[in-house]
């Protein structure tokens, strides 16, 4: 057997195993990184049947002639901010993440002084379409919230993907970039919030 023939074999095979774990880790960012685009209209379609559900709502309130106009009024423009702030599932950059969670925070934030209202309408929340709607709101609040923590857990399996070594030095060859957002609460979110039924 000639002496050449050994090392031409071990070079062929070491270079099969490198390129079999290279498109095997480029293989997994992509698998990855779409994965977290995925989750990410998964928590846009939750978002999205909570604004159908406030529609309905608010045309249930609407019905209760005496209801306060101002709160509604808030709901209804709030509702329409949210639905007008839409981010790319091609561009989930901070900024754009920061600023759906700004409408949706003030969309929240005006819901929840809705329903904080029609505490004083016992007719109005008696009804059943209210109560009905009511409870697949929450249904569809702990939606949204498993919804954003899927996200980030694909996130940051991407992440962790392209960060460790050696995947950091090979992520830049394959152009798999770190241009992935976390869903972070907003600000203020981890003071209680005050509810006042006396007023």
């Amino acid at each position: 057997m000639k002496k050449w023939l050994i090392p031409l074999v071990i070079v062929v095979i070491l270079g099969f195993v490198v390129y079999n774990y290279a498109v095997g880790f480029y293989n997994d960012g992509v698998v990855k990184y779409e994965d977290a685009k995925t989750e990410w209209s998964k928590v846009e379609s939750a978002y999205q049947r909570r604004n159908d559900l406030i529609g309905n709502l608010v045309k249930t309130v609407q019905g209760a002639a005496d209801f306060e106009r101002g709160t509604l009024k808030d709901v209804i423009e709030a509702r329409s901010k949210a639905t007008a702030t839409n981010v790319s599932v091609d561009d989930l950059s901070p900024e754009k993440i920061a600023a759906f969670q700004e409408a949706q925070a003030g969309l929240s934030s005006a819901l929840s002084r809705l329903l904080v209202s029609v505490e004083r309408y016992p007719d109005l929340k008696a009804t059943k379409n209210f109560s009905e709607l009511q409870q697949q709101l929450e249904g569809t609040e702990n939606r949204i919230n498993v919804a954003r923590d899927r996200y980030n857990d694909g996130v940051n399996k991407y992440k962790q993907h392209i960060k460790k070594f050696p995947g950091s030095v090979m992520a830049g060859w394959f152009g798999l970039e770190d241009d992935l957002s976390r869903f972070e609460s907003v600000e203020g979110a981890e003071k209680p919030v005050e509810v006042d039924f006396g007023s």
